[in-house]
C-alpha cells in the first residue's frame, strides 16, 4: 500500500515522501498528534551536528493517538481509538524495552508519527475508550513517562512520603506534580519553579514556592527534578540542600552537557538518584486505567494545551512547530487531517 510520509531533511525543511507500507500489522490513521521539546531540538537543529547528519531525514513526533484502519490478526476493531507507542524492542535482553540498547524510538532512533499512516505491532498500541479526550490522549506518552518513573520511586523509596518536592513548572512538572497528587494523596506536594504565571495553574499542589524564596527551614522528604538543560544544576543542588537524609532525587531533566552536581551531600545524606527515560507498554495502560478512574485529571490535563493546528499541509506542519516554539507554557496539539 502506498503511504506518504512527511519527513525532516534538514532544521526546519519538511519533505514528502512516497513509501510502501506493508498490511501484515495494525494500520493506524493518526487523528490527533503532540509536539515534544524533543521535536524541537530536531526541527530548530539544536542538537549536535553529528546527530542531526545520524538522524535526518526523519519523521518526526513521538505523541499521539490515531484510529485503527487495519488489523489482519484481529486485535483491533476497524474504528478503534488507540494511543501508539513510540517505544519498540528489537530483540530480548534483561533490561526493560524502555531502557534496553536493542531498543530504538520513534521520532529519535526511525520514523515517528507524521505520516498518513502508520504500520505498529499490535503491543506497541493500548485501545483507549472513546469518551476520552483525544487532544489529552495524544500526550499519552509523557503522561506515561512521569508514571513510569513516579512507579519506579514506589520500588525504591526507603523514607517516609510526607512531603514531595517538584523541581519544574513546565509539562513535565505540571503532570509529575498532578500524579504525584493522584497516587499519593496524603503526601503534601510542593511544586518549585521559576515562572509564577506558570505556577497559578498548580491549583492542585499543596504549596508553590519561586526558587529564589524557599523559607531557610523547608525540608522534603524526596525530589523529582522536572528542569532539564543546564538549569538542572541549581535545581539538582537544590534539591541537595533541603532534601531529608536518605531520600530520593528522581530526575527527568534531559541536558545536552554535563551537570556538576555536589556528590559530597549526597554521600553525607545518603541520598539516591535514580534516572528515568522514556516508559513502556504497561506505563500506557496504567495511564489509561488511571485516566478512565478519574476523569477529573483530564479537566487538569486540558489546562496544558495552548495551541490547536489544524493540518493538512507542509506549511501547516511547519507553521505548528514555529508556533510551538514560541509559547512559554504548554503543549501543541495537531490535528491531523493530511
Amino acid at each position: 500500500m502506498i503511504n506518504i510520509v512527511y519527513r525532516l531533511k534538514a532544521p526546519k525543511f519538511f519533505e514528502e515522501s512516497i513509501d510502501d507500507i506493508e498490511l501484515d500489522d495494525v494500520i493506524v490513521r493518526p487523528k490527533y498528534l503532540s509536539i515534544c521539546q524533543a521535536d524541537q531540538r530536531y526541527y530548530q537543529g539544536s542538537r549536535p551536528p553529528k546527530i542531526l547528519s545520524q538522524k535526518l531525514p526523519m519523521a518526526l513526533i513521538h505523541e499521539g493517538v490515531g484510529e485503527v484502519v487495519h488489523d489482519g490478526n484481529g486485535d483491533f476493531k476497524v474504528g478503534d481509538n488507540v494511543v501508539m507507542i513510540p517505544n519498540t524492542p528489537f530483540g530480548d535482553d534483561r533490561y526493560k524495552a524502555n531502557y534496553s540498547k536493542s531498543s530504538k524510538f520513534r521520532g529519535s532512533g526511525f520514523d515517528g508519527f507524521t505520516s498518513e499512516l502508520i504500520s505498529l505491532k499490535s503491543d506497541r498500541l493500548v485501545k483507549i475508550p472513546d469518551n476520552f479526550n483525544l487532544k489529552v490522549s495524544s500526550f499519552i506518552e509523557l503522561i506515561s513517562v512521569a508514571y513510569q518513573g513516579i512507579s519506579k520511586f514506589f520500588e525504591l523509596k526507603c523514607t517516609p512520603v510526607d512531603v514531595l518536592g517538584v523541581w519544574g513548572d513546565g509539562n513535565l512538572g505540571y503532570i509529575t506534580s498532578l500524579l504525584l497528587k493522584i497516587l499519593c494523596p496524603d503526601s503534601k506536594i510542593i511544586v518549585f519553579g521559576k515562572h509564577l504565571e506558570n505556577l497559578n495553574l498548580f491549583s492542585f499542589a499543596d504549596k508553590t514556592y519561586m526558587i529564589h524564596h524557599i523559607p531557610d527551614d523547608l525540608s522534603v522528604d524526596h525530589c523529582f527534578e522536572c528542569v532539564g538543560s543546564a538549569s538542572s544544576q541549581s535545581a539538582i543542588n537544590q534539591m541537595i540542600d533541603i532534601i531529608n537524609p536518605q531520600g530520593t532525587i528522581n530526575l527527568f531533566g534531559v541536558s545536552e552537557y554535563p551537570i556538576p552536581i555536589n556528590t559530597r551531600m549526597i554521600l553525607e545524606k545518603g541520598l539516591t538518584l535514580q534516572g528515568n527515560s522514556r516508559s513502556e507498554r504497561e506505563d500506557f495502560e496504567e495511564v489509561v486505567n488511571l485516566l478512565n478512574s478519574h476523569p477529573q485529571i483530564f479537566n487538569f490535563l486540558s489546562r496544558l494545551i495552548t495551541n490547536t493546528y489544524i493540518i493538512k499541509s507542509i506549511n501547516d506542519l511547519r507553521d505548528a512547530f514555529d508556533g510551538d516554539y514560541v509559547s512559554k507554557f504548554g503543549k501543541t496539539i495537531l490535528k491531523w487531517e493530511i
